[in-house]
């Protein structure tokens, strides 16, 4: 069962809600951060990007930044540019892309849901993210970003999200990306103990984008539960934020790759290879999508090129095995080019597919790369698949668009 519960949102007056907005601390750099947030003190950079209130060059992870965090969400409440609902409500919180949109709930969902798997996940977290994350938690003493959660479609929680959004939103603007941002409020109790209880009925809920930050706060949760001798079990902080979509809703979109060498072979030598395992046809110097499962696109010496995998090169039984990111990273980036770990290696970096397979081929006509390999999106149910069995999707595998936008709700622990 999935246990989730209401909570005193925290969050901006409608007037403001645009400036405060931000993309995730995640998604950019300080530099990026400080140019998007600059002549903007509301913007909620100052929080989740505090650096930017130092001097250019300031490590991220001084204290003196984490402090700076806590000290401008105090400010933020001081200056009524994010005030605490009076109530526990859940919201709704829709995102609009190329004209279709997904429905989330926000939630603050458990924290012994996560500790005892009830909450799943699919991908290795990296201990130090864990525990940047972990200090932005603790000093502010609260949830300040979201996660991104999927759970498994239901027709009533449809229906109850449907009759929500008929009305008026709280929240409804555009950012510059061109995707649009709308919000509500429940407010009526009878719904709200309906969608807990649904919620209590589903067997799981999974990790879609944000798994430092699950870990961050579920951590932290279980920190103040093991500080407190007076616990109790119904404190905030066993609860931690997570917008909450349908599975049926999301789009998962490609996440590619572009290589700076070929390992000592050249473009004839790379391609022989390549041939051992894929049937191999040449697109010309137009761009060329991957087109279905276990399909990849090549991008080598001004040429796209399409690479089937052979069928002895991939297991449809297994839900690691089937994956086109194993396929690609087993035959082409280890056994060909020597690339071994994906997290580490310097010879590779990943390109989110927003960016456009145009990026790919910019990037290695630039110099800057010698390759590029663009691959099939996985699915959700793959991503369920391999949560569910307990397995671990390679690094680098799923890019959710579009990303949360945050500042627009906020969980105190206390």
């Amino acid at each position: 069962m999935a246990t989730i519960k209401p909570f005193k949102g925290v969050r901006p007056p409608k007037s403001l809600v645009e400036r405060i907005v931000s993309r995730p601390y995640d998604v950019l750099n300080s530099d990026e951060a400080r140019a998007e947030a600059a002549d903007n003190d509301m913007s909620l950079y100052h929080i989740i990007k505090p650096e930017i209130d130092f001097p250019v060059g300031t490590d991220e992870h001084d204290e003196r930044v984490y402090a700076k965090a806590a000290e401008n969400f105090q400010k933020f409440q001081n200056n009524g540019w994010l005030v605490q609902d009076t109530n526990e409500h859940y919201y709704v919180y829709a995102q609009t892309m190329n004209g279709r949109t997904q429905y989330g709930l926000c939630v603050a969902a458990a924290v012994s849901d996560y500790m005892t798997g009830n909450i799943k996940k699919h991908e290795l977290t990296r201990r130090d993210k864990e525990e940047d994350r972990m200090k932005h938690v603790r000093v502010n003493n609260a949830n300040i970003e979201p996660v991104f959660f999927a759970y498994p479609h239901n027709d009533e929680l449809d229906a109850i999200v449907a009759q929500i959004t008929r009305r008026e939103p709280e929240y409804d603007f555009v950012t510059a990306d061109g995707f649009g941002h709308h919000f509500w409020v429940i407010d009526d109790k009878a719904t709200i103990e309906r969608i807990t209880q649904l919620f209590a009925a589903m067997p799981a809920m999974y990790i879609a984008d944000g798994h430092h930050r699950s870990a961050a706060a579920a951590l932290v949760g279980n920190e103040k539960r093991l500080q407190n001798p007076n616990h109790r079990g119904d404190e905030e902080y066993n609860y931690f934020l997570a917008v909450c979509f349908p599975d049926n809703q999301l789009t998962i979109i490609d996440y590619n790759r572009v290589v700076k060498d070929l390992n000592g072979l050249t473009d004839n030598e790379f391609l022989a290879k390549i041939a051992e395992h894929f049937d191999i046809e040449d697109k010309g110097t137009n761009i060329y999508k991957p087109a279905r499962l276990h399909n990849f696109a090549l991008y080598l010496g001004g040429h796209w090129y399409s690479l089937t995998a052979h069928p002895d090169t991939y297991d449809d039984h297994d839900p690691i095995g089937v994956l086109d990111v194993t396929v690609s990273s087993n035959l082409i980036l280890d056994k060909m080019l020597g690339i071994k770990d994906l997290r580490s290696d310097k010879r590779i970096d990943f390109v989110g597919g927003i960016r456009g397979l145009g990026e790919l081929q910019r990037r290695v006509d630039s110099g800057e790369m010698r390759m590029a390999l663009a691959l099939y999106p996985v699915s959700m149910q793959q991503i369920i698949d391999i949560a569910d069995s307990g397995n671990i999707m390679p690094p680098k595998t799923t890019w959710f668009e579009p990303k949360l936008r945050s500042g627009l709700i906020i969980h105190k622990l206390s």
